[in-house]
């Protein structure tokens, strides 16, 4: 079943989200493969095929690996391919995108806040916060990813 296209629906709801997801993306002083790391893997966990297949391309255009992308699902038993701010990271993204589940524990705080400073771990947070709603229109209104049989 086709859905509707939410960016004409509500352009001001697309303005919205897009501009969160462009201050992360472009404003801040994470690095964008790392950012585009945390956007796959909340993407990952919340299924949305449209920015699976995006950030997967956004990685490969910063020069990752093709066997390092393939097992970003994984990367606990792969962690030696990520360095220790990207497994910081990643774990930081698992928790706040499960935050029903884990209610972003102290442990998981404390662990990003000797990673992160103060204002990178709010970015990094905000980053996470505007994939997991991108991740909600996409699931919701089925956009489909670029990919070709």
């Amino acid at each position: 079943m086709s859905r509707l296209n939410w960016f004409t629906a509500s352009p001001g709801a697309a303005k919205a989200l897009t501009g969160l997801h462009q201050f992360v993306a472009t404003q801040t002083d994470l690095p964008a493969p790392l950012i585009y790391l945390v956007f796959l893997r909340v993407s990952q966990l919340n299924g949305c095929a449209h920015c699976i297949d995006l950030h997967s391309r956004d990685l490969l255009k910063t020069g990752m690996s093709v066997d390092k992308l393939l097992l970003v699902p994984v990367w606990h038993e792969a962690h030696y391919l990520f360095s220790a701010q990207e497994r910081s990271a990643l774990a930081w993204a698992e928790e706040v995108t499960r935050v029903s589940e884990t209610h972003v524990s102290d442990e998981a705080y404390a662990a990003a806040s000797a990673a992160f400073t103060e204002k990178d771990l709010v970015e990094l947070t905000a980053a996470i916060a505007a994939m997991n709603a991108f991740n909600r229109m996409g699931v919701s209104f089925r956009l489909r990813p670029a990919a070709k049989a």
